[in-house]
């Protein structure tokens, strides 16, 4: 018990001596890299936290330096390529894009009847457009979560669009939604650049 709390307190003593010798170092490349303070000082911690968690694999000491500019690089290529896939984009910019939902649509419609309508369906249909649209998969994604192909996936949507517009039409009373009205359920997502 004594030489693992020694071994601990060493572990320790030696991250604190990494940290003081390296942070400013680190933080300044990854200022470098991210123009921006804030993201900096977190791709900054990441690595530490990397190496706190990995760091003992690490046989050759001497290459520590090497191993945390190297890990913050990554964690900067790995958060660019999150936000290229997933942008921040503020609403009011994002509007022009965003589907038309008619007046007819948004009474005859809300969130719950959606839901409730999707339960309803098939899941041959019911789980590629979950993921589609609820778990937000790209059509690649789902076709490799139910090891099916692409076409099959666009398929079942294609079809799963259609029976649940049906079943939505069913909802609303007998009424049918008006033949102006969007051939897509308010949920559709506005870029097709989850298609692959």
């Amino acid at each position: 018990m004594r030489r693992l709390v020694l071994g601990n307190r060493r572990r320790l003593m030696e991250f604190e001596h990494l940290v003081q010798e390296h942070y400013q170092g680190l933080y300044r490349f990854a200022l470098s890299l991210a123009q921006r303070e804030a993201d900096a000082a977190d791709l900054t911690q990441q690595t530490f936290l990397r190496w706190a968690t990995r760091g003992f694999q690490l046989r050759d000491r001497s290459k520590a330096k090497t191993w945390l500019f190297t890990t913050l690089y990554r964690e900067f290529l790995t958060g660019n390529r999150r936000a290229v896939r997933y942008p921040h984009v503020e609403l009011a910019d994002a509007e022009p894009e965003l589907p038309v939902v008619q007046d007819r649509m948004t009474e005859v419609m809300d969130g719950q009847s959606a839901l409730n309508a999707l339960n309803q369906l098939d899941e041959t249909y019911r789980v590629p457009l979950m993921l589609f649209y609820l778990q937000q998969h790209s059509y690649q994604e789902i076709a490799s979560i139910l090891d099916v192909p692409i076409g099959t996936v666009m398929s079942r949507l294609s079809r799963g669009k259609a029976q649940l517009r049906e079943k939505l039409s069913d909802q609303s009373h007998g009424e049918t939604l008006p033949s102006e009205s969007p051939k897509v359920i308010p949920f559709e997502p506005a870029q097709s650049s989850r298609h692959g």
